[in-house]
């Protein structure tokens, strides 16, 4: 009796049967969808082109691994590593080291061979083809070096299949080159996935047609999906490894991982051969459809259908065709233009049909396509007045975002501020899972100081880097789509970081994170700060900026009291995994919705006629320099010090409190969000404010205070001191909105630069939090806050010269009309103005019911209109 229960535990300890069946079936499966698609593509479109030759060789190459993975079932795979007998062991680690070095070549050759038919989708589409390529380099070239990696896992290459591993060797774990390839994999199939996306939704075709077409190019989510699950199989593997980090044990991960290798890896190798296979299985369905409509045709065509005659679609063109004619473009589109640049042809050279005009027209007959009204250019769609997604959404072309009116902007404005909101929830959660990394690595002061080096330094390359390229060339929506994208890439980077406890990969994701950011704070303020009635820029990005401090108050909290407050130990990382995934996934989800909403750009010209600087040919120079651009070299010194000054008190905040107060009634942390929300409070009082009194004075009073407090400080203690540290938040607050905006006034056909380098200057919070520390380290960390009152008051220069200098007061303050604000006798002299016309001017300004939609009436150019009186 108890031999046959053994029997019965040792079958259900056996992972094996399992593995393989799912292996075989799956094999055989991308086996039949290869073979329909070379029949398809011989015996129907009688061309066979690169993609069908990648796709082949991926089979081939995951027939390899799946011969591996069946092997190694057979010699001990999915078995308890004390159940594997020792004549196997040998031949356990050859199929394990087979399967490791073949895994990477077969995702490779198949992103390969989707990658190449997508570049014949459009061949005129540039950015598109531009994006393929850069992905495809990035499969490539990540593959490469994955697969290098694996094959010489250890040195001598010998050592990889001996058991135990000789203590002379040099070996890199397996659990460390599978999670290697997890954020190259994921964003590569996100990529594959939304690539082709923005084609297939501007295409006109029968409403039918055009949800199969987008349907099948959505096979590609089972495959992010499956590496994901394959990714969290791997748990069970993190463990021992994670054990070793708490525990700091000197002993090799790869030697402690051998203890039950063959149980643990099994699943996760049964979804990586799942992945690769289904990978092949959706690369091949686009390509099926040849044959698909050869067979059953009505499948993909409906009589009853009211898009599907041809009339109807030539009378749609026409339409369109008219409404191009009459439409114009002063915004780059971010396709090229169709009257410089042919679109794709029915037929190619020798009159043999293209994979563009299979995947996309629903009925063949003998061979031949429908007539090309079905087949769409998305530039021309690009340029349509009226944009019809999917057939159900209707998008009409915004106009230029300074021509409109206040109750125009609300809603991009509220589009943008959504985004905010959302990137600061993020970035909240973020920081308290970097915090936990440091506390478990146990990181040194040098160290994380490093880490914020990092992220702060993605803002002194990526504004200039490509920030700016993208944001003149292509506008702001691009920009908001390339900056969530590379913030995304960066959270992805954290995961395996995270969960490996390497330090050097987590200095390469804060550093990824920082481009996103930085990317879209380039194209983010600007935006603000432009669309609607220029008077009110510094109200608006004050707004939208009170709203993102919102965002970083409720997600630390809840990060820190509910979600990851049990994220102690270096085991319990692998429950915060998920966030990194779950923040990745929602900005790439973000930056596609951004694509279909209705954002308005702005021209070069638009922004130059707003400027004034059309009609004043000579600025004027103060010293030789022009004012507009020494106002703004001395407001992007003034934002490099208030950052620098800023990240220097945050990073000092929970130490100062507990140095100045033993053990406060509140925690550290506490302490730290009711300074976060008194900065939130202080941006929205900054807009408020903003309404009544110029932006240059609440600079001037908020650097002030800034300074005053932090010199305060220093010296008392208690909760005094505490109240000074809370109250330096108070006054930080609006002054990175009000310097933004105040100098991009009177930039012109240079704003969008103007926009890139302050974002520049956000660096400074990459040098200050070094030079706090020195000090603090000499003489305590209440010392360390004169290096914030120092880098205040440098950062107060620019105030006072906005002050000082006639010429840059009137490039800086925002100008009425009379209809708003009286002209007074003579500059400065306010006392002569009656009591009733000064509650008049300000009544007026506080209610603001009508906007001025005319632009001589409201703008603020130098020189020009009505402004309010010194």
């Amino acid at each position: 009796m108890s031999t046959t229960q053994s029997t019965s535990t040792e079958d259900l300890q056996n992972r094996g049967p399992v593995v393989l069946t799912v292996a075989i079936v799956l094999f055989f499966a991308s086996f039949v969808f290869v073979t329909l698609r070379l029949v398809s593509r011989i015996g129907i479109v009688k061309k066979v082109t690169w993609d069908d030759h990648f796709i082949v060789l991926a089979w081939l190459i995951a027939f390899g691994f799946s011969f591996a993975v069946c092997w190694g079932t057979h010699v001990g795979l999915g078995h308890h590593e004390v159940n594997v007998p020792v004549q196997n062991q040998a031949a356990l680690r050859k199929s394990e080291y087979a399967f490791s070095v073949l895994y990477n070549p077969a995702l490779m050759a198949t992103k390969t061979s989707i990658l190449i038919f997508y570049l014949s989708l459009a061949k005129n589409q540039q950015l598109f083809r531009w994006a393929c390529i850069a992905t495809l380099v990035v499969v490539n070239v990540a593959g490469l070096a994955l697969t290098f990696l694996n094959i010489f896992q250890c040195h001598p290459v010998a050592a990889t299949f001996k058991d135990p591993i000789p203590s002379t060797a040099i070996c890199t774990d397996l659990v460390t080159l599978y999670l290697s390839s997890a954020p190259v994999n994921i964003i590569t199939d996100l990529a594959i996935l939304f690539l082709p996306m923005p084609i297939l939704t501007g295409m006109r075709l029968p409403r039918k047609q055009k949800i199969i077409l987008i349907i099948t190019f959505s096979f590609g989510v089972f495959v992010a999906v499956v590496d994901v699950v394959r990714i969290a199989y791997l748990q069970s593997a993190f463990q021992v490894r994670l054990r070793e980090v708490g525990r700091n044990n000197a002993t090799t991960s790869r030697i402690l991982e051998q203890d039950d290798f063959s149980w643990y890896a099994s699943y996760s190798f049964m979804w990586s051969a799942i992945e690769v296979h289904v990978g092949i299985l959706c690369s091949c369905v686009p390509a099926l459809k040849p044959l698909v409509s050869k067979v059953f045709p009505k499948m993909l065509h409906s009589s009853n259908d009211p898009h599907t005659s041809q009339e109807s679609e030539m009378h749609f063109a026409e339409t369109a065709t008219q409404r191009n004619a009459t439409l114009t473009r002063k915004v780059p589109p971010m396709f090229p233009d169709p009257a410089k640049s042919q679109p794709d042809r029915l037929n190619d050279e020798n009159g043999e049909l293209g994979m563009m005009e299979f995947s996309t027209t629903a009925d063949i007959t003998n061979g031949h396509p429908r007539p090309p009204t079905a087949l769409t250019d998305m530039s021309e769609i690009q340029r349509t007045s009226s944009f019809a997604f999917f057939d159900f959404v209707n998008m009409n072309t915004p106009k230029s975002m300074v021509k409109m009116s206040n109750r125009e902007s609300i809603l991009p404005l509220a589009l943008v501020t959504i985004l905010f909101f959302l990137w600061g929830v993020a970035y909240g959660f973020l920081n308290i899972l970097n915090s936990q990394f440091q506390l478990i690595v146990q990181v040194s002061t040098a160290e994380s100081l490093g880490l914020h080096a990092t992220y702060w330094g993605g803002y002194l390359v990526g504004p200039l880097l490509f920030g700016r390229y993208v944001l003149k060339t292509w506008g702001f929506k691009a920009t908001f789509i390339v900056g969530l994208c590379i913030y995304g890439c960066g959270t992805l980077v954290f995961w395996p970081s995270a969960v490996l406890t390497s330090f050097p990969a987590f200095l390469v994701s804060n550093f990824i994170i920082g481009l996103g950011l930085a990317t879209l704070e380039v194209g983010a303020n600007p935006f603000i700060a432009l669309c609607g009635p220029p008077n009110y820029a510094e109200v608006r990005l004050n707004v939208s900026q009170g709203v993102q401090a919102i965002g970083s108050i409720v997600s630390p909290l809840l990060a820190q009291k509910v979600m990851f407050k049990n994220v102690s130990s270096a085991p319990s990382l692998l429950d915060a995994q998920w966030a990194y995934l779950g923040i990745g996934l929602f900005d790439v989800s973000l930056a596609i919705a951004f694509y279909y909403l209705p954002i308005p750009e702005v021209s070069d010209d638009d922004l130059e006629e707003i400027a004034g600087t059309n009609d004043n040919g000579n600025p004027r120079q103060l010293c030789g320099f022009p004012t507009i651009w020494l106002t703004l070299g001395l407001g992007m010194v003034s934002q490099f010090c208030y950052v620098g000054a800023q990240e220097s008190v945050a990073v000092a905040f929970e130490s100062y409190v507990t140095a100045v107060k033993q053990n406060p009634s509140i925690s550290p942390f506490d302490y730290e969000v009711v300074g976060h929300t008194v900065f939130a409070v202080g941006r929205f009082l900054t807009a408020l404010t903003g309404l009544i009194i110029r932006p240059r004075w609440i600079l001037l009073f908020l650097f002030l205070g800034a300074i005053v407090t932090s010199a305060l400080a220093i010296h008392l203690t208690s909760y005094a001191g505490i109240a000074m540290l809370v109250l330096i938040l108070f006054f930080e607050s609006g002054i990175f909105s009000l310097i933004f905006a105040m100098c991009l006034r009177g930039l012109g056909r240079h704003t969008k630069t103007g926009s890139a380098l302050i974002t520049t200057a956000i660096g400074g919070g990459a040098l200050f939090p070094f030079l706090s520390d020195a000090a603090q380290t000499r003489k305590g960390i209440p010392y360390s806050f004169c290096v914030v009152a120092a880098t205040f008051a440098c950062g107060a220069l620019f105030p006072i010269y906005l002050s000082a200098v006639p010429a840059a007061k009137r490039r800086v303050d925002p100008l009425y009309t009379s209809r708003m604000v009286p002209e007074p006798e003579s500059e400065g002299h306010l006392s002569t103005m009656s009591r009733s016309r000064v509650l008049e001017k300000l009544h007026s300004v506080v209610r603001r019911k009508k906007t001025l939609s005319d632009l001589p009436s409201a703008e603020h150019m130098e020189g020009d209109g009505e402004k309010w009186p010194d």
